[in-house]
């Protein structure tokens, strides 16, 4: 089973995530599940250190509207978010900071490299289009290149079939609407949607400081998605989407200069899309594409700023396996971007990279992959990274496995000239940041399939880290990442599924002993998820314990979610959610608020 998984998949599911599900109807037995872009080559999660897979039951099941919402239940993974509705939403995996953090959705990178630290912002971020979510945590630059040294999350859009719609309201004077449609078969699938998300919200900055007035966010995604095989051995697919976030937020007024309520707004646009020619021919399996983002960023405020960058790669990828033990992908890309700085100038970057990767199943039991990258940057020199990873398949449904792999992360634009910076010159000359990281994990399955987890363990290590200090951008000579990640699910009968996870994370400058800020050191959720023959629903805990940030420490909490659905026929379910069940008072990021209680309901439409 594993290596039919293995060989089919390598050469016909890596030209595209839908190609891979109906690789894994050919069977009567269920699968694994799979980890399909975030690897390059397919690899059973169970089996791969670090891997994840949240599916489109799953987003629905949590009831979660943006990304960043359920990525928060994920061990390892913290949300930082400056502001509850529109706010600058990034994400931490193992503690490395959110630029170490590749996203990428249907295979293409959208980071922001305008963005100081070169991130991505979630906070705009629907999951009504995903079908699924794949995170792989730790080093990931062999297969990715910069901006991998935490981990990737790649984020997959769904084919659509038929109609359909969506709708929701509630709490905060909110409305949220989705409409979809498109058509599937064998030979060609089109589908195109629109989504539309507006609420009143709350103050960005914490009420309990005197801040009553709310923050307004209105956002729009629409996108497209299409596939036509020309045979059986050539296929082009692509897609695109776009999104505009118009969002109030507050600011540091003088004569104080706290966080507080002001007048000022942001609003942003940000597209992005791929174009990609597969072709089958002796053995391989050939993919070339081009893939862009591109993001304007707009502040109003006594300090206005404009912001817009870009993004384009060039890829080509083959994909290709010999006997049923070997599976191998190599290729080549070349990455440009381009972006503004505060001054109004432009600055650009680009990399010309060449990678391969490989997976064998060693023995019955033994599968070893390989992976190495070789970056040449246009300004920052080069870089060589690895990979190598293992899993042995134990007795009693144990596997044990493990991973070392580099990393590097070249200057963002910002960092590289050194914006916003108001230090004596000269400005220090910054080094790529480089790093190195292992992990260790025992999985078990019960032989019934009713109750499996694993625990991992971890080290990460960031040589040169760049930060700002003291109105300039400097090199930290080492920072360090200790953690534990601990997970189960249960399915305990009649429906119901238990998901528990937690995480230690201990992340440290290692020049001064101090803890990172923005990394709380224990964090956990629990999920209790039910299914029935027309309700279903979960019930999710999220706790984190204090955390060292910037201007002090930010207390620890507990809060709740309670979703459902009633489904009224085969095409109409009723929704309602509660968000903040017991009304907890808690900042995710010290000095910015998060709503109180509140509920909404709506309605799911399918033709």
């Amino acid at each position: 089973m594993r290596r039919l998984l293995f060989t089919t998949s390598a050469l016909v599911a890596l030209a595209a995530p839908a190609w891979a599900e109906e690789t894994e109807t050919l069977t009567a037995d269920p699968l694994p599940e799979v980890i399909v872009t975030a690897t390059r080559l397919p690899a059973i999660a169970a089996r791969s250190p670090g891997a994840r897979v949240i599916d489109q039951t799953a987003i629905q099941r949590r009831g979660a509207v943006f990304a960043a919402d359920i990525l928060a239940d994920l061990p390892g993974l913290s949300v930082v978010r400056t502001g509850a509705f529109g706010g600058v939403a990034q994400v931490r995996i193992r503690g490395a900071n959110p630029g170490k953090t590749l996203v990428l959705i249907d295979g293409v990178p959208v980071n922001d490299p305008a963005e100081i630290n070169g991130a991505y912002d979630f906070s705009g971020l629907e999951l009504a289009e995903i079908e699924r979510i794949e995170v792989l945590s730790g080093p990931q630059s062999s297969l990715w290149g910069s901006d991998a040294i935490g981990g990737v999350i790649a984020f997959t859009t769904a084919e659509i079939s038929g109609v359909r719609a969506q709708a929701e309201a509630g709490s905060l004077e909110t409305l949220r609407g989705r409409l979809a449609a498109g058509v599937t078969n064998d030979a060609y699938a089109f589908g195109a949607w629109v989504s539309r998300f507006s609420t009143d919200g709350i103050s960005a900055a914490d009420e309990a400081d005197g801040n009553p007035e709310t923050d307004v966010l209105d956002s729009t995604t629409v996108g497209a998605r299409g596939r036509y095989a020309f045979s059986s051995a050539a296929r082009i697919d692509g897609s695109v989407r776009w999104s505009r976030n118009e969002a109030d937020i507050d600011g540091f007024p003088a004569p104080r200069f706290r966080l507080a309520d002001t007048a000022d707004s942001t609003e942003s646009d940000q597209w992005s899309g791929f174009a990609r020619l597969t072709v089958a021919t002796s053995g391989l399996v050939h993919q070339f594409s081009l893939s862009a983002s591109d993001i304007q960023r707009d502040t109003v405020s006594r300090f206005p700023s404009t912001f817009e960058a870009d993004r384009h790669v060039w890829r080509w990828q083959a994909n290709g396996s010999s006997s049923e033990r070997l599976t191998y992908a190599f290729g080549a890309e070349r990455e440009d971007t381009q972006g503004s700085l505060s001054s109004g100038l432009v600055d650009e970057l680009g990399t010309t990279s060449v990678f391969g990767t490989a997976s064998v199943q060693a023995t019955t039991r033994l599968t070893l992959t390989g992976a190495v990258r070789w970056d040449d940057t246009d300004d920052f020199g080069s870089e060589t990274t690895g990979r190598v990873s293992a899993a042995l398949d134990l007795d009693s449904g144990f596997i044990l496995s493990g991973a070392w792999g580099t990393g590097f992360k070249a200057p963002s634009i910002s960092q590289a000239v050194c914006d916003f910076c108001f230090a004596l010159r000269p400005f220090p000359v910054l080094r790529p940041e480089s790093a190195d990281g292992f992990e260790a994990a025992l999985g078990w399955t019960a032989q019934d399939g009713r109750l499996d987890g694993r625990i991992t363990l971890y080290r990460l290590n960031v040589e040169d880290q760049i930060a700002y200090v003291a109105g300039r951008y400097i090199n930290i000579a080492q920072t360090r990442t200790d953690g534990i990640e601990a997970e189960t699910t249960a399915r305990l009968g009649g429906g119901l599924d238990l998901t528990l996870a937690y995480a230690w994370t201990d992340a440290r400058d290692e020049t001064t002993d101090a803890r990172l800020l923005r990394v709380p050191e224990h964090a956990g959720s629990a999920t209790l998820a039910w299914s029935g023959e027309r309700l279903s629903g979960a019930l999710t805990l999220r706790a984190e314990g204090d955390q060292d940030d910037a201007g002090g420490v930010r207390d620890g909490f507990v809060t709740a979610n309670l979703n459902g659905a009633y489904r009224l026929t085969d095409g109409v379910d009723l929704t309602a959610r509660i968000e903040n069940l017991a009304d907890e008072r808690y900042q995710q990021v010290l000095g910015y608020g998060e709503p109180g209680r509140s509920a909404y309901i709506g309605v799911r439409l399918r033709y």
